[in-house]
């Protein structure tokens, strides 16, 4: 190539590089919108990031929820299956007690008659027997009356009590004791030995008068003196002032039958 070719390829290149770096040329202005645009694009990338990471994120959140409502439903079909049998066996127990109330209202039918004959018989017992805690003992066949006219007590309670009526009164067969009442025949206040049901004995504080209760004639009569410091002894073992010792009081015989 020619040294006057050379210099003019040269001069143009000189020339563009000029007008690039002056600003001038159009190319700056290129160079500019290419810039610009590549700014553009980073920023929509770093923003479609964002979203993508916030989806993500989403997609987590909501497989954490629906995880836990897996669990959740489990455990309420666990529940609602446990839940139906013990429902079934209150319904079986429900049949239950209305059958058992059915039968209970027939046999109350026949249990309350019985229960009123059972106060009447201990009523008489009470008065055919040794007048031992007379007044005691008749309130209790009174309260007993009483109660069965009550509707807040059931029947269940109603034939418990009586049943601890009875048992006190044999409690009384196998027992001794000494207490003071007043003697139905003065008034005065003595101090009475019961041995069983076998023997009632009585004697005032001065020891003066000494006596029992017949229950052949069943009234009381005044006993020898002989008897005094028997009863005195046998009163002071009922009391625990004493050891248990023997001592000699009057029992009635057997009733010979006519």
């Amino acid at each position: 190539m020619p040294r006057k070719t050379r210099f003019k390829i040269l001069t143009a290149g000189v020339v563009i590089s000029a007008a690039l770096l002056t600003g001038n040329a159009p190319a700056q202005q290129l160079l500019n919108n290419t810039v610009g645009k590549e700014g553009k694009i980073n920023r929509d990338g770093a923003a479609s990031q964002k979203r993508v990471t916030a989806l993500a994120q989403q997609t987590a959140d909501l497989l954490a929820q629906y995880r836990a409502v897996v669990r959740e439903t489990d455990s309420l079909r666990i529940y609602n299956d446990q839940l139906e049998k013990v429902v079934t066996d209150q319904r079986n127990e429900i049949v239950s007690i209305n059958e058992q109330l059915e039968g209970l209202e027939s046999t109350n039918r026949g249990v309350v008659p019985l229960m009123l004959e059972m106060i009447d018989t201990l009523d008489q017992v009470v008065e055919a027997d040794m007048p031992f805690r007379l007044e005691e003992r008749r309130e209790r066949v009174l309260r007993l009356r009483d109660m069965m006219d009550r509707a807040d007590v059931t029947t269940s309670e109603k034939y418990r009590r009586i049943m601890e009526a009875y048992q006190g009164e044999l409690e009384y067969g196998r027992t001794t004791e000494a207490y003071s009442e007043a003697l139905p025949t003065t008034g005065q206040t003595v101090e009475f030995l019961r041995i069983g049901r076998t023997l009632l004995v009585y004697q005032t504080s001065d020891q003066v008068t000494t006596g029992w209760f017949n229950p052949s004639t069943r009234v009381y009569e005044d006993l020898p003196d002989k008897y005094r410091l028997e009863v005195k002894e046998g009163l002071a073992i009922a009391r625990n002032e004493k050891a248990p010792n023997l001592v000699t009081l009057p029992v009635p015989g057997p009733e010979v039958a006519q």
